[in-house]
């Protein structure tokens, strides 16, 4: 921890002690190991980009994204959201015991069921700047129901043309589907 954030007169300091103080009068608390101060913003990256071995940047995880302070590519700061790893790869392993478990339903019925829960992750997860992990996560899906098909038989396994098939039928591809928030913003409030 940096020595100018236990300094007493610091800015950091006085925030924090505010906040407890505050959410005492409403019978809430602060969770010391859930808790932490992090450089965060435009002025943090312009410090991690003068000295980066000095001062790390700052991210936090809140609602299954993990966030932190980047660029856009026309140079922009902004606050850019992941998809968490934890909650991803706990949403793969529950597909993956599902198809276990749907190993012998109708493949229509699968397909049904996998489009719901990848449809879901996009909804929630579609937001700018998070493509790739999304991207990800439907190849796994696909990777897994794939190896669930080839499990059906012991004679034949899927091949590429008919999963392909069933691919385009049910698995919706990857897409954003959140906007920016100065683009939300100036939809509700136009210029």
């Amino acid at each position: 921890m940096h020595l100018e954030l236990l300094l007493p007169n610091n800015t950091y300091y006085r925030f924090s002690r505010g906040l407890v103080v505050r959410l005492t009068r409403f019978g809430l608390a602060i969770h010391p190991d859930k808790t932490k101060l992090v450089s965060f913003g435009r002025f943090a990256l312009k410090k991690y980009a003068e000295k980066p071995s000095r001062c790390k940047l700052g991210t936090f995880d809140f609602l299954g994204f993990t966030h932190y302070i980047g660029r856009k590519l026309n140079g922009e700061v902004t606050v850019i959201r992941k998809a968490r790893r934890k909650r991803k790869v706990g949403q793969l392993k529950y597909i993956k015991q599902q198809l276990r478990r749907r190993l012998h339903c109708k493949t229509s019925e699968t397909g049904r069921w996998l489009k719901r829960m990848v449809q879901g992750h996009i909804n929630y997860y579609g937001v700018p700047l998070n493509s790739r992990a999304l991207g990800q996560f439907v190849d796994e899906v696909k990777r897994l129901w794939l190896k669930s098909l080839g499990r059906r038989s012991q004679r034949h396994s899927m091949d590429w043309d008919k999963f392909n098939v069933l691919i385009k039928r049910w698995i919706p591809p990857p897409r954003i589907v959140h906007l920016y928030p100065e683009q939300r913003f100036y939809a509700k409030y136009p210029k």
